[in-house]
């Protein structure tokens, strides 16, 4: 499975086993590489440059990877003899003569992401897919991050059965939806933002307060040590702040619809910001604070009235920002409060998984080939604006 939509290559092996229980997944070897530093500089993430990171990360992962799995056989890339820190053209030479290990399928993102990032994974794994002679799939993205839910950094899971519908609320720094849920492969957007992704709006945030690059882990850890502070502790974290000497907008929370902004919310930010003459640390805890307080109560705001429309009885949720302790807290939060929804069953990805990765990519593959989805002999293309 290969992982190249935005600034992490990912390239995993998964060992799928049928038994009476259903799909038993086996994480055979799993390596990802991170590109956060080289973007840091510039608070984003550059298109180009991150395609050139990924060309160069790909074929030393794949080497890891097999060797890491212990299913290579003579002749295959594992077997050059040289570490995966070797140079990066003999392991890109080593990869595009390898021999097929014994390996089924290639799964690959497709989209939505960033294209130039995208393409680099498809060439990769069509390349792979012609020498090796196995099929190649497409997998969206943001499906990965919905079967997430299900797996592990490594050993083995099982995919349970899940009682329809579902909802999945679907929180990253390129996206913001709840993702109604028939059935596998059913889906429809019924809320997304309309502007700034919440994951980007954390680091936009992030960037106005003078925070390093990526900014959303680091809004929550001020905001943290604020909550946990005898102050915050005290308060109760009830609406509206009762200790900070911060306000901020709720966008969208009188609307009819399920869908979310954070363009006004990152202004009102900057607002705030431009009027303070001195922005010292505690300040900055505060507005974090709040920010976070915000940007999280209008998704369990929205979440909670999509259970309440559509009446789902599993819950899930997935993507970058899922990794945020606060929004994990209010959604459990959420149905656990209430009597009429406590019998819905709430999955989220585990921390390390929460992350772009390829072993959600390898699951939602595995799911899509047994469909029928095979596109061995057609070359699939890059999506950057791909919807479920």
């Amino acid at each position: 499975a290969i992982e190249t939509s935005c600034d992490e290559t990912g390239v995993s092996i998964l060992e799928i086993k049928k038994t009476k229980q259903g799909q038993v997944f086996k994480v055979l070897a799993n390596a990802l590489s991170s590109q956060v530093k080289i973007h840091a500089p510039y608070g984003g993430v550059y298109p180009m440059l991150a395609k050139r990171e990924h060309i160069k990360n790909l074929p030393i992962l794949l080497e890891k990877v097999l060797k890491g799995s212990g299913i290579f056989r003579e002749g295959s890339i594992a077997q050059a003899g040289e570490p995966s820190i070797a140079i990066r053209q003999q392991a890109n030479m080593r990869a595009e003569s390898a021999e097929n290990p014994g390996l089924d399928l290639i799964a690959v993102t497709s989209g939505p992401g960033l294209e130039p990032a995208l393409w680099t994974g498809i060439v990769f794994a069509e390349k792979l897919a012609r020498k090796w002679n196995v099929p190649v799939i497409p997998v969206n993205h943001m499906e990965g991050h919905i079967f997430s839910v299900f797996a592990k950094a490594r050993g083995q899971f099982k995919i349970p059965t899940i009682k329809f519908p579902a909802l999945s609320l679907l929180v990253s720094g390129g996206h913001t939806e709840l993702v109604l849920i028939k059935d596998w492969h059913k889906y429809k957007i019924v809320g997304e933002t309309l502007d700034d992704a919440v994951g980007e709006a954390f680091d936009k945030v992030a960037r106005i307060l003078g925070l390093p690059y990526p900014g959303g882990p680091e809004i929550s850890k001020l905001a943290e040590k604020l909550r946990n502070s005898p102050q915050g502790r005290t308060s109760g974290i009830k609406k509206g702040p009762t200790f900070s000497r911060i306000s901020l907008p709720r966008p969208m929370l009188k609307t009819e619809n399920l869908n979310f902004s954070y363009s006004g919310l990152k202004t009102a930010v900057l607002y705030l910001v431009k009027k303070i003459p001195k922005l010292d640390e505690k300040i900055k805890a505060e507005i974090a604070f709040e920010f976070e307080r915000a940007a999280i109560e209008c998704l369990t705001f929205k979440t909670k009235k999509a259970i309440e429309k559509y009446k789902p009885k599993t819950l899930i949720l997935a993507g970058g920002v899922a990794a945020n302790k606060h929004l994990r807290q209010e959604i459990k939060k959420l149905t656990a409060e209430s009597s009429k929804l406590k019998a819905i069953q709430v999955l989220m990805p585990i921390k390390e998984l929460t992350t772009d990765n390829s072993i959600m990519i390898g699951v939602a593959g595995y799911f899509n080939f047994k469909k029928g989805g095979s596109k061995k002999k057609s070359k699939i293309k890059a999506k950057g604006g791909l919807r479920l």
